[in-house]
Order: structure tokens, then C-alpha cells, then sequence
């Protein structure tokens, strides 16, 4: 046993370098990304979100949204139930609870 400790203490250093080589490039291409797509959005940015937004109303109104292809709802259906947990999941930490309100 004492024989594995030691052996694994000796390979520790390498295995250290070998786990930050690995995950140096992939932490910065996380970096990349979330400094873009995490970004509160820009006052330049609210004419395209209104824009956004018309559109969608436009197509709801017409019906639009019946010519959508089944991959088109299904990726849509994702996205909506992704937003949703996530606003559930922010409840449960803003309220410091799974279960109600402490009042």
C-alpha cells in the first residue's frame, strides 16, 4: 500500500502538467465563447431584439409558425424547456430552498 502511495506521489507533479496542458487550450476557447454569449446585451443591441421581436409576433400572427419542420419544433421545445428549468433552478438558489418561501 505504501508502496502505491509513494509511487503515486512521485508520478503526482507529471500528472498535474499533463491534466493543465490538457485543459489549458479548452478552458480558453471556453473564455472565447463566454465572453461573447455572456455578455449583457448593449443599448446598439436593442434595435435588433425589438426587430426580434416583431418578427416573431408577425410569424405567430400569420401562421408562419405552421409551415416550422418537426427538427425546427423539437430544437425549439429544447431551448423553451431549457429556459424554463433554468428560471426554476434560479428560483430554488435566490430562495435558498427546494420547497416554498421562508415567510
Amino acid at each position: 500500500m505504501a508502496k502505491a502511495i509513494s509511487s503515486l506521489v512521485a508520478k503526482g507533479p507529471t500528472l498535474v502538467k499533463g491534466f493543465v496542458d490538457t485543459a489549458t487550450p479548452k478552458f480558453n476557447l471556453f473564455l472565447k465563447y463566454a465572453k461573447v454569449e455572456l455578455a449583457p446585451p448593449t443599448p446598439a443591441d436593442i434595435p435588433q431584439i425589438r426587430s426580434g421581436i416583431q418578427k416573431l409576433l408577425t410569424g405567430f400572427r400569420t401562421g408562419k409558425w405552421k409551415e416550422t419542420t418537426v427538427k425546427e419544433a423539437w430544437l425549439n421545445s429544447l431551448v423553451t424547456a431549457e429556459v424554463v428549468f433554468w428560471f426554476f433552478i434560479g428560483e430554488c438558489i435566490g430562495k435558498r430552498s427546494i420547497i416554498g418561501y421562508h415567510v
